[in-house]
């Protein structure tokens, strides 16, 4: 269970509401909301194949050999019912400044005069990253393609982004796999299978449920 301190709430309040009111907005192609997450995923390769029973069923050994760690990114477009997974070898601020590039310069997003980037509030995840990447020129064209929004410290749960990868992991990626190319592979296959669909968000956690639900988290105004 995740708790804030109290001198935290109002903080946490303004972010959470700022989130929830972008969410809010009605789907404008000229002005997508897309929320984008990234979480590590273990190589594991298996030191011997599966044994298939009398019965049809297949016996795994517990061992394993660990074969590195990589990335996987998620951007996912809700109103838009559309998702693009990348994989990387790292996690770093570079690394993060070329996914949002490849975001901006995608084909879907050529007319678009803004993208608002929704984010955990990684410490990657700033447009400072960009200069650390880019010429300052490029740095700033895609600076000035996208808004980009952090939900709260401890209210990463905000992003849809989390629930995309929640989906891809159970769907795709549960099992050993042990080469980063793989991974890429069936995430991208993942991806477009759903892109086709299309599957869409239906996001319900509004404002007004959270100064409900949450109204501990208000401060208390005296008259």
């Amino acid at each position: 269970m995740w708790c804030i301190p109290p001198e935290q709430n109002t903080s946490f309040v303004a972010q959470m509401e700022q989130v929830l009111q972008v969410y809010a907005r009605p789907h404008d192609p000229q002005h997508p909301v897309v929320c984008m997450d990234e979480q590590p995923k273990q190589l594991i390769r298996e030191t011997r194949g599966p044994i298939t029973t009398a019965s049809g069923e297949q016996r795994i050994d517990h061992e394993y050999i660990r074969e590195g760690v990589c990335n996987v990114w998620m951007f996912t477009e809700p109103l838009g019912g559309w998702r693009d997974v990348r994989v990387s070898d790292r996690r770093t601020a570079i690394d993060w400044a070329h996914q949002v590039q490849m975001l901006v310069d995608d084909p879907r997003y050529a007319d678009t005069l803004r993208i608002t980037l929704v984010c955990d509030n990684l410490n990657t995840h700033k447009l400072a990253s960009l200069y650390e990447a880019f010429i300052p020129a490029q740095a700033l064209r895609i600076a000035n393609r996208i808004e980009l929004i952090h939900t709260p410290k401890h209210g990463s749960w905000l992003n849809i982004a989390e629930c995309e990868l929640s989906v891809l992991t159970r769907q795709c990626l549960s099992r050993r796999i042990a080469e980063t190319h793989t991974i890429d592979h069936k995430a991208r296959a993942w991806s477009a299978a759903r892109n086709t669909a299309p599957a869409g968000v239906d996001w319900q956690f509004t404002t007004d449920k959270a100064r409900n639900k949450l109204k501990r988290l208000y401060p208390k105004i005296v008259e």
